[in-house]
């Protein structure tokens, strides 16, 4: 009998996120990987921008993932299709019984194109149990004199109507300080109410510790949580900053094409306790399969097209 994997062994094992592509302009790098098309690191002048995880592990918590076909998390990981029918995705946090940050995260990401200072990485999701639509996402990370721009468009190749969200999970980096030691400032007007499973139940006018509409000292914060409403400049961006000691201040920007944030300390993740800032760019807040709120339902053919970034200011 024939050895069905008698193929060549490489030296060295692939690591746990794949293949890697370095991206530069001036002093800026990122490092974009195949499994997640996930982000791993930014950084200008040697600073990094976001918190980078080694080449020999998986992402710890997201970093840099596409948070797709929903972002957030989804109420039992169940949820009712355009038609009634009922489907069931895998419990991924068991202990608050949700399904958690989509389905892309864990998926190897074809590269489609790559240039000096831009590459573009493509994700055929197929049907599987529990979802029975198929999208393709097509993702591209640039880097200009403004920093890092990253654009995403995903369109229904299947037959049904397909219910889809998609956001963003970047952390924002302190450099050599700690996040106690920083500032946090989140232009949105409405914090969404969540329940003990961090799902929205309501939402409120921006007061106390969730008015970040001004730099707010990050030791007096303990964050997991959305808001909506995003205020926005006069280019239509609105931003999420990290001032820190050292006078830079790492912050993430999304256009109109986004209209929630999500912002998380990681006071409740063990091994990853206050490590940065987690500054999330979303379409939609957790839950939006059964609540509705901002969801979008992508019949067949159609697309649709988002526009975020970072900087070091």
């Amino acid at each position: 009998m024939s050895d069905l994997f008698d193929c060549e062994v490489p030296d060295q094992p692939a690591p746990p996120s794949g293949a890697a592509y370095e991206i530069s302009l001036g002093s800026q790098r990122a490092t974009i990987v195949e499994v997640g098309g996930a982000i791993r690191s930014y950084s200008v002048d040697g600073r990094d921008v976001f918190v980078p995880w080694d080449e020999d592990t998986s992402a710890p918590v997201f970093n840099g993932g596409v948070l797709l076909p929903w972002p957030n998390r989804l109420r039992g990981g169940s949820y009712l299709d355009a038609d009634g029918n009922r489907h069931q995705l895998a419990h991924s946090e068991p202990d608050r019984d949700n399904a958690l940050h989509g389905l892309a995260c864990a998926e190897r990401w074809s590269l489609v194109a790559q240039t000096p200072t831009s590459i573009t990485l493509e994700l055929a999701l197929p049907a599987q149990r529990g979802w029975p639509f198929q999208l393709v996402t097509r993702v591209r990370y640039s880097l200009s004199d403004d920093g890092l721009e990253v654009e995403a468009t995903t369109r229904n190749v299947g037959t049904g109507k397909a219910p889809y969200g998609i956001g963003f999970h970047p952390w924002l980096s302190p450099g050599d300080a700690n996040l106690d030691d920083c500032t946090v400032r989140v232009d949105a007007a409405t914090h969404v109410i969540v329940d003990y499973r961090l799902l929205p139940i309501d939402t409120e006018p921006v007061t106390g510790e969730f008015d970040l509409r001004s730099p707010t000292p990050a030791a007096e914060l303990n964050l997991d949580d959305a808001w909506i409403d995003p205020i926005r400049d006069y280019d239509g961006i609105s931003w999420m900053k990290l001032g820190c000691p050292d006078g830079r201040t790492p912050a993430v920007w999304m256009d109109e094409t986004m209209t929630a944030w999500q912002a998380c300390t990681g006071n409740h993740i063990e091994g990853y306790t206050r490590r940065g800032l987690a500054a999330e760019p979303m379409t939609c807040v957790a839950d939006a399969f059964n609540t509705g709120e901002g969801l979008k339902w992508l019949a067949p053919g159609e697309a649709h097209s988002v526009r975020w970034g970072a900087a070091l200011l």
